[in-house]
């Protein structure tokens, strides 16, 4: 349930940035989201955690991590802008088959058959979606594939990390990257017509938004394996479609709804490729 819930709040992201993106620079619209990213931690988590929010032991690589995760708000941003929400969740769903293949050559990890399977399933899922005559914006597709390289990038950094940081710590130093990065531009980037109420509750709403999905994702795991979690996060995919519809109008046609399929069932595979590999490493030799 915490996952549903962390997804659906994704997807809601996704689709406030895309309207905000609509009628403002996106290095703005990011910049405000990792700036009230940050201050909601420091006013909620510095009471309990106090030194400890900064703390980590390979600040360097902690650091390159948020700067990947900043680089890849930039680009989905501007792919949001030449592209249907649906469609560009899709594509950035291709990152673990990105990290597990990547992986296999790092980390000494066994990609396997079936690890094959999922990448070809993956490689084909885009084909379908950015099909010709699809209508999707070529740029656009570039700017969701530039994202898949950097949130893998991103992803296999939270994987190496993992052993020796803590979870607090490394989200509040991937808030405060983003916020020096895109804060320091915002004397270039500020304007666009005034924000009406709406839209300044939105602009606070994403920030918001991003801070809580990251929590609902790290509760989860406090309850269950990545493995057993993996395949629920695809539930992402259907609520970018349905909130996309609502909103924007927007309705996947028949070959790039396949091809949604396709990349949610070689992500799957990909997680219970993992599953099953715990499970037996687990096991007793005979």
């Amino acid at each position: 349930m915490l996952v549903m819930l962390g997804v659906f709040v994704f997807a809601c992201m996704d689709n406030t940035t895309k309207y905000l993106v609509t009628r403002y620079d996106v290095p703005l619209v990011v910049a405000i989201r990792y700036i009230v990213n940050g201050l909601l931690m420091v006013i909620l988590l510095t009471p309990s955690h106090g030194k400890r929010l900064v703390q980590t032991q390979r600040t360097g690589l902690v650091l390159l991590r948020g700067v990947c995760l900043a680089a890849a708000s930039l680009v989905l941003g501007l792919a949001l802008q030449r592209m249907p929400v649906a469609e560009m969740t899709s594509i950035v769903f291709l990152s673990p088959i990105l990290v597990m293949l990547v992986a296999g050559r790092l980390l000494g990890e066994q990609v396997g058959a079936a690890g094959w399977v999922a990448a070809a399933l993956g490689f084909t899922g885009i084909l379908l979606i950015a099909h010709p005559g699809g209508g999707l914006d070529p740029v656009g597709t570039m700017l969701a594939l530039c994202g898949v390289v950097v949130t893998a990038a991103y992803q296999l950094l939270s994987r190496i990390l993992a052993s020796t940081e803590h979870t607090v710590p490394m989200l509040f130093c991937t808030a405060l990257v983003g916020s020096l990065v895109f804060g320091s531009l915002l004397p270039w980037t500020w304007g666009g017509p005034p924000p009406s109420t709406l839209e300044l509750l939105l602009f606070f709403g994403v920030g918001a938004m991003g801070g809580l999905g990251h929590y609902l994702f790290t509760a989860a795991h406090r309850y269950a394996p990545a493995s057993v979690l993996a395949p629920i996060m695809y539930a992402q995919l259907v609520w970018a479609g349905l909130l996309s519809w609502m909103v924007f109008g927007h309705v996947p046609d028949s070959m790039a709804i396949l091809g949604m399929c396709v990349i949610a069932a070689s992500g799957i595979l990909v997680a219970l490729k993992s599953r099953f590999t715990r499970q037996a490493m687990a096991e007793p030799a005979e």
